[in-house]
């Protein structure tokens, strides 16, 4: 069974100019995550999946490089239509797709995360945010009654996506058009690992929590 990583990047971005270049760490942000891949003792593979070769002058030695077409830079190209070409190129039984916004993931949640793939059936895996808080949407309580108010305390937890990472099989991507499947297993991360940075206070705040971190 191989399990193959891929980290899409694009060296322009609308939001925050070339964030993938800013440093953090002593390092630039893109650096971080294809690091925290290859220690992942589960990953046969790490690619980086990008336009632009000159992106490996900022890699960390053990990643490849898969180049990827620059019409898939586009601003209005779809995260699927990155996926989609990235599996027809390099063929595996396994995926991890990870972000470089997420420069904080550790390896350890990753691989927890695949063994819970292995080990208990579960077709995905993806990071996650539990935040413990009155939550609206579409105008209306998610998780709590307004005729019944709980203590904070007790509230039910919403569970936000981070883009992290996402697990998958291949056959679930090339039979269902799915990264998250039917039986996902939902990787809790803490707010330090969940950060993603994609706007200039996003950056900021991730440099100030970064002295924080131990690599």
């Amino acid at each position: 069974m191989k399990t193959v990583a891929f980290v899409p990047i694009k060296l322009n971005s609308q939001r925050l100019p070339r964030k993938n270049l800013l440093p953090i760490l002593g390092r630039p942000m893109c650096y971080h995550i294809v690091r925290t891949l290859l220690q992942v003792s589960l990953i046969d593979e790490v690619y980086v999946f990008c336009s632009s070769p000159e992106v490996m002058e900022h890699m960390p030695e053990g990643a490849l490089l898969l180049q990827r077409d620059k019409a898939l830079d586009g601003d209005l190209v779809k995260g699927k239509e990155l996926y989609e070409a990235f599996i027809a190129a390099v063929p595996a039984d396994t995926y991890v797709l990870a972000h470089t916004t997420s420069p904080f993931l550790k390896a350890a949640t990753i691989t927890h995360a695949l063994e819970k793939m292995r080990d208990h059936g579960c077709d995905s895996a993806f990071s996650a945010k539990e935040i413990k808080t009155f939550a609206w949407y579409d105008d209306k309580p998610l998780n709590y009654s307004l005729e019944d108010v709980p203590r904070t305390q007790d509230i039910k937890p919403v569970l936000v996506e981070t883009s992290g990472f996402y697990a998958f099989h291949c056959d679930l991507f090339t039979e269902h058009s799915r990264r998250i499947g039917f039986h996902p297993y939902l990787t809790i991360v803490d707010d330090f690992e969940g950060i993603d940075i994609d706007t200039q206070a996003d950056y900021d705040l991730a440099i100030a929590l970064s002295s924080l971190y131990s690599a």
